[in-house]
Parts: structure tokens; C-alpha cells; sequence
């Protein structure tokens, strides 16, 4: 049973939490105590009916402003599917979680009112979606029984989001109409809207089709651990040699011929472990342990791809990055920590091109610094070579972190645009 990761995001009170709370009510995916634990706290408040938002909405502050702040992961499934949910908050000085969620994710759901239509917010949050190169896109008009499940309403806001949707790379994006609160199109079809011919929005994410969103052609293992049991009393295992990772790309199996990164050697694999035992290929995102006929001086950091099809080896790189850190700005002469895959390199900002505007999608050209969820186009320097990839190409081995230096702390993400 595959995973399918998925975030929402929309505009402030757009009924994100309410959502996700409805989806887990109505798949059954809610233990006893933590719908008793709800209901006590929708009676506390004055609630006329059980608030469902508050299964995500845990924080103290978010429970007494009834908005997102953080992003909340929860977990369910049904037979044909399992899946990780991110709920992303809706207001802008929030962004940087907003990206965070979205950053793994399979599927994005947009939430508009049906009453406010297509907001500032929701722009930005499409956007970010699809600089994020998320591959499907649903927007989720909600809130439709406050407009009388008007058929008109929701044509309107398709039109809308369609229109502004061309000018972005999205290239899965689906409508549905809800009413997250009612239930109406969640997890089964509203009698409320026979006009409406698609599926419900459960359906729809139990049948998206993400096998193909993976890159399957560039094989990219990134070593993570070198595996040395040396187990005197085990002969099998007395000389084990196996290097650990995720595979971030392409397919391996045993017999494959490798290349080695940074040295340039030639290998071949000898056998694909895992904990449940050897399989005859791995794939993303399967986890694994590689064993080659050859020794070769591998290490943490180092990368497995093919001869005739490796990733850039640079320590120049042109990328975007959405700034994180509250108080402390990117500039040019910053220097930082790059984390990519499984390497970590020290890192100087040589030029900041421009600051963009995720509202407006104008670029800013004398802007001099990144603030707090800021993004803007920026050039790296890093001390060690890299094994990269474009972003477009590939999510995993084309995004990074940066760390500040001073107190480890994530200030930084970023998406690789061209590598020299």
C-alpha cells in the first residue's frame, strides 16, 4: 500500500482544520477519546456543534484565535491508500511553515470560500505550491452551503483560478466543491449538488496517480551510513561492507553498473538489502543498503548514480531560496551551512538577484536583503562539490537547507536552478 502525502493550504478561516477533521470523522480514522476530548472542548467554548478543527488546531494559541499557526501532521487510512496529512497555516507571516509542508508533498489542496472567492492568500499559497513543484493541485471550493450550492458560484471561481493558474507550472489541477463543515463532496457525494459529475475529494486522493512523480530515470542513492558490523562470532557478517541511504532516484538492481561520486569508480552492486532482506530492486523512496563487488573508499555524503547519467558536480549554484530565520537577514556575503542530501559544505551568498514578490510575481531588483518569509534568486559559493540535480528535475536532489553557523538553527530553503 503506497503513501500519499498531502497538504492544505488556503486564506485565514477557509476551514483547513475543519477539513481535515472531517475527513478523519467521516473514514472512521478518530479514536473515542479524542472525539470525547473535542466535543468536551466544542461544549466549553459555546459550540453548537462539534468542532472538528480542533482535532489539528493543538496549540493553545491556535485553539483560542481559531487560526493554523503551525503546521500539524496527522495520519490515516482506508484500504486503498495510506496518508500523511500537513495542515499548513493560512496567514502570510506563516509562510516559511506553509513551505515546510508543502516541500514533501504529493498532492496540495487549496481551500476558498466560496463566498470570498479567489484571495491574495490563495495566490500566494498556488504559487508556492508550484515553485515547490508539488505535481497535483486540488482546489477545494468550501463553504458552498453558504451560498446555497450555487452551481454559478463555483463556475465563477473556476474561471478565476484557471485564469491565473495558466500563468504558473501546474500541471494536474482538479475542482472540487465542499462543505467541509456538512461534509457535502468529502468522503462521499453530496446530494446537495447533483450538478456537480466529479468525485469526492477522498475518492479523488485514494485514486491520484503519484508512481510517475518520482523520477524514475536518474538513479541517485545518496550515501547516508556505512554498515561495518564485523561481527567475530557471525561469519556472514564478518566482512560486511554496506552503505545505507534512500534512494532519491532512478531504479537499482543487482548486477547494475554504478559510478561512484566524488572519485569517478566504476562498480557494480552486488545485492540490495533491507531489514526485511535482500529484494531484487529498489526504487524510490525506498530505504536500502548497497553492497558493490568492489571496495571502494565510500563514505557519508558521497553519491551512486550511473556512468552514463550523473548529477552536476558543482560548488557554484543558482538557486531560490524562501529565508526562515526571524531577526536575521540573507545578504550577500552571508555565510551559512548547506545541507544537501546526505553532504554538508560551508556556504557564502555571493549576490542576491531579486527579492520576489509572491503576490504580485514581480521581481524586485534592488532589494539588498531576505527577510522572514521572504524568497528571492540567489548565487552560492560552497567549499565542498555537490552532486546535484535542477529542482524541476528532481525534489530531492535538487532542494538544500541552510544552517546558521552560530546556533545550528535552519534559516533557510532552497531550490536549485542551474549548478556550475
Amino acid at each position: 500500500m503506497d503513501i500519499l502525502r498531502f497538504a492544505t493550504a488556503g486564506s485565514v478561516d477557509d476551514g483547513k482544520s475543519t477539513l481535515i477533521g472531517r475527513l478523519l470523522f467521516d473514514s472512521k480514522a478518530i479514536f473515542e477519546d479524542q472525539l470525547e476530548a473535542v466535543e468536551r472542548t466544542s461544549r466549553d467554548r459555546g459550540t453548537e456543534y462539534t468542532d472538528l478543527s480542533l482535532l489539528t488546531d493543538g496549540l493553545r494559541a491556535e485553539r483560542e484565535q481559531g487560526i493554523t499557526i503551525d503546521v500539524a501532521y496527522r495520519y490515516f487510512a482506508t484500504p486503498r491508500r495510506k496518508f500523511i496529512i500537513a495542515d499548513t497555516p493560512g496567514h502570510i507571516q506563516y509562510t516559511r511553515n506553509m513551505v515546510t509542508g508543502a516541500s514533501t508533498a504529493d498532492l496540495a489542496i487549496i481551500l476558498i470560500d466560496a463566498r470570498k472567492g479567489v484571495l491574495e492568500q490563495s495566490r500566494r499559497h498556488a504559487f508556492l505550491t508550484s515553485l515547490l513543484r508539488v505535481p497535483h493541485l486540488v482546489l477545494a471550493v468550501n463553504k458552498m452551503d453558504l451560498v446555497d450550492y450555487a452551481q454559478e458560484r463555483f463556475e465563477e471561481i473556476r474561471e478565476e483560478f484557471t485564469a491565473f493558474a495558466s500563468k504558473l507550472n501546474v500541471s494536474d489541477l482538479t475542482f472540487i466543491p465542499i462543505s467541509a463543515l456538512n461534509g457535502d463532496n468529502v468522503v462521499s457525494r453530496s446530494e446537495n449538488m447533483p450538478w456537480y459529475l466529479g468525485t469526492s475529494l477522498l475518492h479523488h486522493l485514494e485514486n491520484v496517480h503519484i508512481a510517475s512523480d518520482r523520477n524514475l530515470t536518474d538513479v541517485r542513492f545518496p550515501v547516508q551510513y556505512v554498515i561495518r558490523p564485523q561481527r567475530a562470532t557471525d561469519h556472514a557478517f564478518h566482512d560486511y561492507r554496506g552503505y545505507a541511504g534512500q534512494v532519491a532516484g532512478g531504479v537499482l538492481k543487482p548486477g547494475d553498473e554504478v559510478v561512484h561520486l566524488p572519485s569517478g569508480l566504476s562498480t557494480r552492486i552486488a545485492s540490495i538489502d533491507t531489514f526485511d532482506g535482500p529484494v531484487e530492486e529498489a526504487f524510490p523512496p525506498m530505504s536500502v543498503t548497497l553492497r558493490f563487488e568492489d571496495d571502494l573508499d565510500i563514505s557519508r555524503g558521497d553519491m551512486i548514480a550511473r556512468p552514463n547519467n550523473q548529477p552536476h558536480v558543482a560548488q557554484e549554484l543558482e538557486a531560490m531560496v524562501c529565508w526562515m530565520a526571524d531577526g536575521v537577514k540573507l545578504t550577500p556575503r552571508s555565510k551559512l551551512t548547506i545541507k544537501h542530501t546526505t553532504r554538508t559544505a560551508r556556504a557564502l551568498v555571493r549576490d542576491l538577484h531579486y527579492r520576489l514578490d509572491v503576490n504580485t510575481l514581480h521581481r524586485d531588483e534592488e532589494a539588498t536583503s531576505l527577510g522572514l518569509n521572504e524568497i528571492g534568486r540567489v548565487s552560492l559559493r560552497v567549499t565542498q562539490p555537490l552532486f546535484v540535480d535542477d529542482y524541476a528535475r528532481n525534489r530531492l536532489t535538487g532542494g538544500f537547507i541552510l544552517i546558521d553557523e552560530a546556533t545550528n538553527g535552519t534559516v533557510g530553503a532552497g531550490m536549485v536552478l542551474d549548478a556550475r
